[in-house]
Order: C-alpha cells, then sequence, then structure tokens
C-alpha cells in the first residue's frame, strides 16, 4: 500500500480509542501522540504537525458528541475529518476532450507518468494520443514511444529533431482527432532559463487546458519548493506525485503540495500502466484509516468487468461456472495487485489483520487457479461437477500442477458458488467468506 508504515501507525493509534474503556482526556493526549510519532516519521512538516494535534486536541474534548454517534466514533471522526483537510482538494481533471501539459524536472517519472496518465483516460473510454516534446534527455523518444506502443496509445515524436516547439505544433495537428492530447515536455536538473522559456513557447503555441507538474513522492517537504517555483514561472493546474508507493516521505510531500495552495490532481501508486490513481484526499485517508474506500473497489471492478462477459443474473442464481469464476479471476488480475483490492475493503473497521505474507500466497493462488482452468474442456469449465477423479489426474498433468490442487480450485469454486447465493438471500458475511477463501 501507498504509505504503508503511515497507515499501519495510525490505525494503532485509533485502535486505543476502540480499546479504552473511556475516552476522557488522558486517551485523546495518548492517541494525540501517536499520531504526531506517525506524522513526523512519514516527514510531514512539524508546524502542520502540531497544528493537526491541536485541533484534533481541542475538538475531541470541546465537541458536541452529535445524537446516534458515540464518543470513540466522534473522535476517529475528528481524526479523519482534520487529516483530509491537511491534504486539501484534489485537482477535478473532467472527462472530456482538452489539451495537458507535463512538466517537471528531470528523474521525476514524468516520461512514466505521461503513459499512465494515458492509460487512465484509455480506461475511462477516451481516445488518449501522446506528444513527445523532451528533445533533451537522451532516450526520452524511444522509452515514450515504447510506452505508448505497449499500451495502444497514438504516439507522435521526431526522433532527433531539437525543436521541441515546430514538435508539439505538428503533433497537435496530426492528433486532432484525439479526445486528449497529453504533451510530455523535457526537464532538467533545475529549473534553469533555458527550461522556462522553451516551457513559455510551448504553452504558447499548446495553450493546453491543464498543466501538470510531476513531483517524486521522494523529495519529501522539498516538494513545495518546486511547486512554488513552476507555478511562478508557467502556472500549474495541479500536481501528480510519482513512486508514492516506494518512500517514506509520501507525507511530507503531500502536506508540502497542500500548502503550497496547489492541488494534487495523482498519485502513482506502483510500476505497471494502471497504477496511477485519480487523488480525493477523502478516499485517500480512508484506505490510510483502515476504513476501506468502496466507492474506488467499485469503479475498479467495473472497468475491468466491462471487458468481460459474465451472466451476472445466472451467477446470482447460484449458477456460476469455472468459466465465470476464470472470468472473475481475470477481472481481479486487471485490478491490480491483490494488496490494492483488499485494502479498499473497510478490513479494519472489522477488525481483520491481513498478515502481510498472506497478499503474495493469495495471489500466487489465484494464479495456479487460472492456470489450472487452462487445462480443462469447454464442457468442464461449464459444468465442474463431471470431474471426477480420472479428469483430475489429466488436469493435474496438463497443467503441471499437484492433483490436490485441482481439488482446492474445485472447493474454492463451491464456495464462491454458495456466496453468490448469499449475496442474493441478503445473507453475505464478508469476515466469514475471507476466511473460507483462505485470506
Amino acid at each position: 500500500m501507498v504509505m504503508d508504515k503511515l497507515g499501519t501507525s495510525l490505525q494503532d493509534a485509533l485502535k486505543k480509542l476502540v480499546g479504552a474503556g473511556r475516552i476522557d482526556e488522558r486517551t485523546v493526549n495518548e492517541v494525540v501522540k501517536d499520531i504526531q510519532r506517525a506524522m513526523l516519521q512519514a516527514d510531514v512538516n512539524v508546524k502542520l504537525v502540531m497544528a493537526l494535534s491541536k485541533n484534533i486536541k481541542d475538538r475531541a474534548l470541546n465537541e458536541e458528541v452529535p445524537s446516534g454517534t458515540s464518543v470513540r466514533e466522534h473522535v476517529i471522526r475528528i481524526v479523519y475529518q482534520e487529516l483530509v483537510n491537511i491534504l486539501g482538494e484534489g485537482t477535478d481533471i473532467p472527462l472530456t476532450p482538452h489539451k495537458i501539459m507535463m512538466i517537471g524536472l528531470q528523474g521525476s517519472g514524468k516520461t512514466t507518468t505521461t503513459s499512465k496518465l494515458a492509460r487512465y483516460f484509455q480506461r475511462k473510454g477516451l481516445r488518449p494520443a501522446v506528444i513527445c516534446a523532451d528533445t533533451f534527455r537522451p532516450g526520452a523518444y524511444q522509452q515514450l514511444k515504447t510506452l505508448c506502443e505497449g499500451l495502444n496509445v497514438p504516439f507522435y515524436g521526431e526522433e532527433g529533431n531539437p525543436d521541441a516547439v515546430g514538435i508539439v505544433e505538428r503533433g497537435l495537428k496530426e492528433l486532432e482527432k484525439y479526445d486528449i492530447q497529453i504533451i510530455d515536455t523535457a526537464g532538467r536538473h533545475s529549473l534553469e532559463v533555458d527550461l522556462i522559456e522553451e516551457m513559455e513557447q510551448i504553452h504558447a503555441v499548446a495553450n493546453p487546458d491543464y498543466k501538470l507538474l510531476v513531483l517524486d513522492a521522494g523529495i519529501g517537504q522539498q516538494a513545495s519548493e518546486q511547486a512554488r517555483a513552476f507555478n511562478e514561472s508557467i502556472g500549474i493546474s495541479g500536481v501528480v506525485i510519482s513512486k508514492l508507493d516506494g518512500t517514506a516521505k509520501g507525507g511530507g510531500t503531500l502536506s508540502a503540495v497542500a500548502a503550497t495552495n496547489s492541488s494534487i490532481a495523482f498519485i502513482g501508486t506502483g510500476e505497471t500502466p494502471d497504477d496511477l490513481e485519480k487523488f480525493e484526499p477523502d478516499r485517500f485517508i480512508s484506505r490510510l484509516l483502515g476504513m476501506g474506500d468502496i466507492k474506488s473497489l467499485v469503479e475498479k471492478a467495473e472497468e475491468a468487468l466491462s471487458e468481460k462477459e459474465m451472466d451476472i443474473e445466472s451467477m446470482m442464481k447460484g449458477k456460476f461456472t469455472l468459466k465465470d469464476m476464470y472470468n472473475q479471476l481475470e477481472a481481479m488480475n486487471k485490478m491490480g495487485p491483490m494488496k490494492q483490492i483488499m485494502q479498499m475493503l473497510p478490513l479494519g473497521g472489522m477488525g481483520i489483520k491481513v498478515p502481510e505474507d498472506a497478499y503474495k500466497v493469495t495471489q500466487d493462488k489465484m494464479t495456479r487457479f487460472r492456470v489450472l482452468m487452462d487445462s480443462m474442456t469447454e464442457e468442464e469449465m461449464l459444468n465442474p461437477r463431471i470431474i471426477g477423479s480420472s479428469r483430475i489426474k489429466r488436469i493435474s498433468r496438463g497443467s503441471g500442477c499437484a492433483p490436490e490442487e485441482v481439488r482446492e480450485l474445485l472447493k474454492y469454486h463451491k464456495t464462491m458458488q454458495n456466496a453468490m447465493k448469499g449475496l442474493r438471500g441478503g445473507k453475505f458475511n464478508m469476515q466469514k467468506m475471507l476466511k473460507k477463501m483462505g485470506m
């Protein structure tokens, strides 16, 4: 998970509220101290942390508890609201035709982020296209071209031509029929005069609707200096924070950007093309506190399932075949790593803590199941009841898996089939099902 350590520390702090016999000033002080420690370790600015602590403490001790809400729920809600306030509002990039100009220093992950952004709009049903205007960094053209080809995204560039402004002008004409045109510009090691001049010239020619600054999460609180400098040069519409999954300084970057009155548009959450999320502070903090993010999970599921044919009505009646399950596993694979999916569920609020190593085991198990089903006939996929001992042996040999794994798959399928029936009858118990599924 993005900022895993911070999330765990904050969740541990809130557990004190759940376990406390009564919520008094001493309990609140202990929780606030734990939150302070967690935020400082995540590189959040000291002044911001102290202001956050004061707000939480003042509100927790002085605000009247709303009717129908327990004191514990009220304090947890205050912590959630104050953390959301630190991050400010996210940049809203509408799903309509527009031009985007990507800017940032060299090494920030701008080129990779450009391709991820194209993939984001592609998943939303729009037709993106990319222009390579980075004529400064050797290899930028080939890197972006390869990334776009892998995503089947139209690409324009002129390898070896140093005229970035001319490339943008010609690229926009070439790609004008597409919904989204994303321009990847050059970066430098610092905000130098020639970089500013080139950005201003490209800006004048392209007249972009949005200018997104890409910042490496690893720079921490220094993010505020870069955000201010770029904003003063050509103005920025929003910030994309890259590599947020691999640094302990993510809290510093997030809070520093918000402190400059800039807003965050997207966050990079991993290395694959799909690992770019629209930044919404409330959803982000909800996941961080273990409260889940059901809305994002549903959106991911809808995107993944839209590409697979499933008879949902039959499935809900219990007619859940191995073929349906195969499509479901394929969809889950498209949604991202199991860990990301599970962290969108409110497991913290249900008292469920998934061990770190369980994620890999579960992901590996899903992969093995798909391999096994690839060795089955169409008839077996549609009617698993016909799979007896002789068929199990054949499937085992064909897949290179042990017969026990085939039996485990059939047992898992039966569990899922019963779950579908349970959903229809309103008897679905998430905690019980997760236990049965070995998660």
